[in-house]
């Protein structure tokens, strides 16, 4: 409408004009393109566009039919690129160039960890971490209630053997230890807890050296 103060025409015959300006055929061809071709020596019309290069593909040539065939033939979108930067652009295309971000920064655990180069806390227990033994395979034992305690503390299980129940016990020192949690002394309850646990395994008749 002449009075839409946002100058905005949504007529069926100003969409009409707007189309024909700029309408391009069924081959990629803009039909009322009045451009010459850009090719050396040629004079046909240049309805095809094609991109100028990687860097820039906003910016096009226009060519003929003919050279805008053979133009494509030899464009390579890569070409002059290292290739560390071809393996980056196919692992963005992998995610379709949305690569996926942490929500958190990783807390005071999770660094400590790391310092260890321990991705998952549950790699320290190797093939043990994700098999659950149940009380149907030595979970049964008559233990005295301290090693049974010290066992909870350490996150063991009575079937182990002492060289099993040790590995457990240095891992968690080395996350509870002060120097490997930048002077960090906020965990030195339990340090201490896991320390007395594991004087009661050492000490213990109970299980295989």
């Amino acid at each position: 409408m002449k009075d839409d103060p946002f100058g905005f025409n949504l007529s069926v015959s100003a969409d009409k004009k707007k189309r024909s300006r700029t309408r391009r055929g069924m081959s990629g061809a803009f039909e009322t393109s009045t451009r010459v071709c850009e090719h050396a020596g040629c004079e046909e019309v240049g309805q095809y566009r094609a991109p100028k290069s990687p860097d820039d593909l906003d910016e096009f040539f226009w060519f003929c039919k003919d050279h805008v065939r053979e133009y494509n033939l030899k464009w390579n979108f890569f070409n002059g690129a290292a290739e560390d930067e071809l393996a980056e652009q196919v692992d963005k295309d992998r995610v379709w160039g949305r690569e996926t971000k942490p929500f958190t920064k990783p807390g005071e655990e999770q660094r400590a960890w790391a310092r260890l180069g321990v991705d998952d806390p549950h790699q320290i227990l190797g093939e043990n971490a994700t098999r659950n033994h149940g009380k149907g395979i030595g979970g049964t034992r008559k233990l005295p209630p301290t090693e049974r305690r010290a066992l909870d503390i350490l996150d063991a299980r009575d079937h182990w053997a002492k060289a099993e129940i040790r590995k457990s016990y240095k891992a968690l020192i080395k996350v509870l230890h002060p120097d490997m949690n930048g002077g960090d002394r906020s965990h030195e309850d339990q340090l201490s807890e896991v320390v007395w646990a594991w004087d009661q395994i050492k000490e213990s008749r109970n299980f295989q050296t």
